[in-house]
C-alpha cells in the first residue's frame, strides 16, 4: 500500500473544524493549561492517536510529568512510577504504550511479561538508571555481604536485578524498614537516601547518583519563592538537603497531591519537574501554582507526534532478557507487597 492510500489518521493528521466540536471539552481543559494557540494544533494528533488506540486495542500510560496534552489528551492511566507499575500488572492489556522514560517502560514489561510494550522514543532515558550499573551493585554486595540492597525504581532492569528490593520516592521508607536489617544498601539518588535515612533509624548506606532535574534546585530559588510570592514550598525528595530544608512539605509525586487536597494552599510553588504543576492545576482550581520549576529533557522527548508513529507503526518495543526479567521482577513484586503507605 502506498503513502497516499493510506487513512489520514495513518499519516500526518490536518486540522479540520469538526475537531473544534469533538473535542470542545478537552479544548477547555487544555485551554487552562496551555497557551490556547497550542490546543488547535494539538486536537489533530489527539484525535489520530485515539483512532489507532482504539484500532490497536492499546492502554496508553502517562507518568506526571508528562506534558498535559499528554496527560490529559491521550493517556487511559495516569500517576507516578508506582501508580503506572501498579497498573502495569493490573490492566490486563496486549499493548502497553508506556509515556515516560525507559526504566518506566522496562518495569512495566518486567511486570508484565506476556504484554508487549512500547516507548515512543526509546531515547527517553534517565540520569539515575545512568548513574549505576549491575556491576557497581555486585562490587557493594561484595563489600557488605548479607547488607540488603533496595534500588529505586529509577535504574535499569540489570540494577533491579541485582537488587533485594525496589521502591519509590512514595514508599521507600517502608521498602527499607520491611527489609529487616538494621543496615540497607540504598541506591542509587543521594538525596533521595539522606531523605530516607533521616525517616528511619535503618543505616543507609548510599551511592552518589541524583537527578538531573531535582539537584540543579536551590536553597535561594527556594527562598526567593516564598519571599517573592508568598507561597507553601513542596519539594520532592530527590532535591538536595538545603532545598528541603527550605520545604513546607516533603514527599512524592502522589503524596504532592495528596498535601494539597488537604492543606489547600491559596499559593503554592512545587518544587519538581514542570508539568507536575500544570496537571495538578486542573485539580486543584482555587491554589495559584508558582513554578519554580525544571523540565525533564527525557520525558521531553515523549511527544503526540512520536506518541502517533509509536501506535501506527508498533516501533520502540521494550524488551528485557528472561533471566534479568525474572530476577528483576523478584524485586518490584516485593515493593508492590509493601504498598504506598505513603507518609503524608
Amino acid at each position: 500500500m502506498s503513502a497516499a492510500d493510506l487513512p489520514e489518521h495513518l499519516l500526518r493528521p490536518r486540522w479540520h473544524p469538526a475537531l473544534e466540536r469533538d473535542y470542545a471539552e478537552l479544548s477547555t481543559t487544555l485551554e487552562r493549561l496551555l497557551p490556547c494557540v497550542e490546543v488547535p494544533m494539538h486536537l489533530p494528533w489527539i484525535d489520530a492517536i485515539l483512532q489507532l488506540k482504539r484500532e490497536r486495542g492499546a492502554v496508553i500510560m502517562a507518568h506526571s510529568y508528562q506534558s498535559p496534552e499528554i496527560f490529559h489528551g491521550v493517556a487511559d492511566v495516569t500517576g507516578d512510577s508506582l501508580a503506572l507499575a501498579q497498573a502495569a500488572k493490573d490492566c490486563g492489556a496486549d499493548l502497553i504504550v508506556l509515556c515516560g522514560v525507559h526504566f518506566m517502560a522496562e518495569t512495566a514489561k518486567i511486570i508484565s511479561p506476556d504484554t508487549r510494550v512500547l516507548i515512543p522514543d526509546l531515547r527517553a532515558g534517565c540520569s539515575l538508571a545512568d548513574s549505576i550499573a549491575a556491576a557497581d551493585v555486585r562490587a557493594l554486595r561484595a563489600r557488605h555481604p548479607g547488607v540488603p540492597v533496595v534500588s529505586y525504581v529509577n535504574t535499569t532492569a540489570e540494577v533491579k536485578a541485582e537488587s533485594d528490593a525496589c521502591c519509590t520516592s512514595a514508599n521507600a521508607v517502608q521498602v527499607v524498614e520491611a527489609m529487616g536489617s538494621d543496615r540497607v544498601i540504598f541506591l542509587p539518588d543521594r538525596y533521595l537516601g539522606a531523605y530516607v535515612a533521616s525517616q528511619t533509624a535503618v543505616e543507609l548506606m548510599l551511592w552518589d547518583g541524583c537527578c538531573e532535574v531535582h539537584e540543579t534546585f536551590t536553597a535561594a530559588q527556594a527562598r526567593h519563592a516564598r519571599e517573592r510570592f508568598d507561597v507553601r514550598l513542596v519539594a520532592h525528595p530527590e532535591c538536595p538537603p538545603e532545598v528541603l530544608a527550605e520545604a513546607d512539605f516533603v514527599g512524592s509525586t502522589s503524596a504532592m497531591g495528596a498535601w494539597l487536597a488537604r492543606e489547600k494552599p491559596e499559593r503554592v510553588a512545587l518544587i519538581t519537574e514542570c508539568s507536575m504543576a500544570d496537571n495538578l492545576r486542573l485539580r486543584f482550581p482555587d491554589t495559584e501554582f508558582i513554578q519554580p520549576c525544571n523540565l525533564c529533557p527525557h520525558m521531553k522527548r515523549i511527544t503526540l507526534p512520536n506518541i502517533h508513529a509509536c501506535l501506527r507503526d508498533l516501533s520502540g518495543e521494550v524488551m528485557v532478557p528472561a533471566g534479568i526479567a525474572a530476577r528483576a521482577r523478584r524485586a518490584l513484586e516485593r515493593m508492590l507487597a509493601v504498598g504506598r503507605g505513603e507518609r503524608v
